[in-house]
Order: structure tokens, then sequence, then C-alpha cells
């Protein structure tokens, strides 16, 4: 598909959230999505205040993240990660669904995590990652159902960390199976702009990636 480069940098999150990141590796990030003009940063929650106070003077929002990796963390340990990045600056959220309690079946304590964010979150965007290279297709149709009865504004691919990232494939069946208001986020392995633009061609709205720059001076 043909996209603009001044569309494009809004639909980009610059990420840093390897578990070696330093101050200087989050400064630079901001520096860069300052430069061209990418939607937010997602980063670890230590640095919120640092990021908030790099991307002061600049449209460029700050989003973080809540039980990242593995989503199994408690909900209240989840709603107390959230609060705290928005109570310092952030207007993202990022948390990982409970996938332990969703492979049980335990699918109203998966709603109840994810709610519990959204209300943490005080109207900020909160992205759902479901973890896809975990799921079975009937598992990720279910799983964009909860997300979107649980209030949260997007279904999420992946974390990155897992054996699998972002797939075209599992882009269009979670824009397929999600209701209209709930858009899609892919994240993932996403280094290039062919593969960026082949996953909003397929239906996602939001690109998470640490090769931002890269991906606009290749469009």
């Amino acid at each position: 598909m043909k996209l603009s480069r001044e569309k494009l940098v809004k639909m980009i999150d610059h990420t840093q959230i390897r578990p070696t990141a330093d101050r200087s590796q989050i400064t630079k990030l901001c520096e860069e999505a300052k430069k061209y003009g990418f939607c937010t940063v997602a980063i670890p929650p230590i640095y919120v205040p640092l990021a908030v106070e790099c991307l002061r003077d600049s449209s460029v929002k700050v989003g973080s993240i809540a039980g990242f990796p593995f989503g199994y963390s408690q909900p209240e340990a989840k709603v107390v990660e959230a609060a705290l990045a928005v109570s310092e600056g952030a207007e993202e959220i990022d948390m990982v669904m409970n996938i332990a309690a969703f492979k049980s079946k335990d699918y109203s304590m998966v709603q109840r995590d994810i709610e519990g964010v959204v209300r943490a979150a005080r109207g900020g965007v909160v992205k759902v990652i479901i973890e896809a290279c975990f799921l079975t297709e009937e598992e990720k149709i279910e799983a964009c159902k909860i997300v979107a009865d649980a209030g949260a504004n997007f279904v999420k691919t992946t974390t990155g960390v897992g054996p699998g990232g972002a797939t075209v494939e599992d882009v269009r069946l979670l824009r397929q199976h999600s209701p209209e208001h709930v858009q899609v986020k892919a994240s993932g392995g996403i280094r290039d702009a062919k593969t960026a633009l082949a996953m909003i061609d397929a239906g996602a709205a939001r690109i998470g990636t640490s090769t931002g720059p890269e991906i606009v001076e290749s469009l």
C-alpha cells in the first residue's frame, strides 16, 4: 500500500523496553520521537518522568507498560503499575493480558484484569497485548471479544519477547473480529517499511517498533 510519511509517523510507537535500557537510550529515543513526530514513545515504567520531561514541548505522548512481559501478575499489581505511570504523566498503557488465566479459560478474571487497568488509566489509551503467538485462532477471536467488552482501546499482537512476533494474518484476524472502536496494534519483529506497511494494509492502526527512524527513512 501507499502511505504518506506524515501519516506513517503518527502511527508509530517508538519503543525501547529492553531490560538493559539506560537513561541515555531513553533520552535518545525521545529525541528521535520529537524529530520524526512519532505518536508515542513506549518505555519502561521507571523512565516515565524522564520521558515526560524530554517530551514536554512536543506532540509526542508517553506510553508505558503493565504486567510486562508475561501478564500473569495479580490484577491489583497491574492496576498499581498503570495508575503510577499515569500519575507521572503517561497517557497510554500497553498491558499484557493474563495469558495463564486465559489458557485456564478463566475469562471473567481476564476481563476483570483488563477493566482494572482501563479504570486506572483514567481515560488514557489502553492497549491489550494478547501474545497471539501462544494462542489458537479460536482463542485469538475470544481474546478480541474480551478486550472489547473490558473497554480497552486496542488489541495488540505480541510483546516481542515470546517465540513469535506480529504477522499479517494475525492483524487481519484481530481487525476482523474486533468492533470498529477497538483498534489493532501490530508489534514484534517489525523492522522495515515493507513489513510495517503490510501490517497497516491488514488493518493495524498503530505500529510498535524500535526502528521507527529507519522505517521512515526507507519509505
